[in-house]
């Protein structure tokens, strides 16, 4: 009696995917990161509020000083207004930068993000362009709608150059970008929201609130450096062809230099942590 032929199973039918397979590249990144910062609560709050302070607070300023006339306005224009509004915008700013990468270390998101997209470099890059192009543009946009208003209503002000055009609309649009990208960047450094957050706004304000406290003449020189460089005193520059205070400091664009050499200097440091460290 023989033995029955031994019956193979035929082998498994292996699955090819209709989605054709290829390489991902940057622009892959920057869909995900749009999609990410497009539909997450925070930004359509941190920018609303930003808008809306910009507005009320820019308008608002532009009337009392309609109402007032010519007195106390000099040679300068109404784009000068224009700084009110752009301050108090920063710290909407700075939140949503922090916000960008700390908010996916909280839940936990960041290890999601970097098994999809192993390329720590990468990851940081989309949402460093990201970032920064969204807020130059909403920046910009306001900033320009509300110097508009100021130089149509405030009648005894100078007439705004081109250069004070550019730099009251373009200039303040990258100085609010480039100190996002700060706070994106220390958000990565930090890896906490609350803490990035708080760092951020003491290094916004605490300069200056400090440099009111110097009463000592040895702290003179201190005192005067803090007053001309601190991130209040460089935005006040931005809308100056020359140094506000006194003879010394920055003044046009000089501020954008500063602020970024600051910012990519931190960004640096962002990336070289982000790619030695566990997440």
């Amino acid at each position: 009696m023989t033995a029955p032929a031994p019956h193979h199973a035929p082998a498994p039918h292996s699955y090819v995917s209709p989605i054709p397979v290829r390489r991902a590249h940057l622009g892959d990144a920057l869909a995900s990161e749009w999609t990410k910062i497009r539909s997450v609560r925070s930004t359509l709050w941190t920018l609303g509020v930003m808008v809306l302070l910009m507005l009320t607070i820019g308008l608002g300023v532009a009337a009392i000083a309609a109402n007032a006339g010519e007195a106390g306005m000099g040679d300068e224009s109404a784009l000068g207004f224009g700084f009110f509004g752009m301050l108090p915008a920063s710290i909407c700013v700075i939140t949503l930068g922090v916000l960008t990468i700390a908010s996916e270390y909280g839940t936990g998101m960041i290890r999601t993000t970097l098994t999809a997209c192993p390329s720590r470099a990468r990851v940081l890059t989309a949402k460093a362009i990201v970032f920064f192009l969204l807020v130059f543009t909403v920046t910009t946009v306001v900033a320009t709608f509300v110097g508009a208003v100021q130089v149509a209503v405030v009648d005894g002000a100078d007439t705004p150059t081109t250069a004070e055009w550019l730099r009251a609309t373009v200039g303040a649009g990258l100085y609010l970008a480039m100190l996002g990208l700060l706070s994106l960047a220390l958000g990565t450094l930090i890896r906490h929201s609350a803490g990035a957050i708080t760092v951020m706004i003491g290094l916004l304000l605490l300069p200056l609130v400090a440099a009111l406290f110097m009463f000592s003449e040895a702290l003179k020189p201190v005192q005067e450096w803090l007053f001309t460089y601190a991130i209040p005193s460089q935005m006040i520059s931005l809308y100056a062809a020359q140094p506000p205070f006194g003879d010394n400091g920055p003044s046009g664009w000089e501020p954008l230099l500063i602020m970024g050499g600051v910012a990519g200097v931190a960004l640096a440091g962002a990336f070289a942590l982000l790619n030695n460290r566990d997440v």
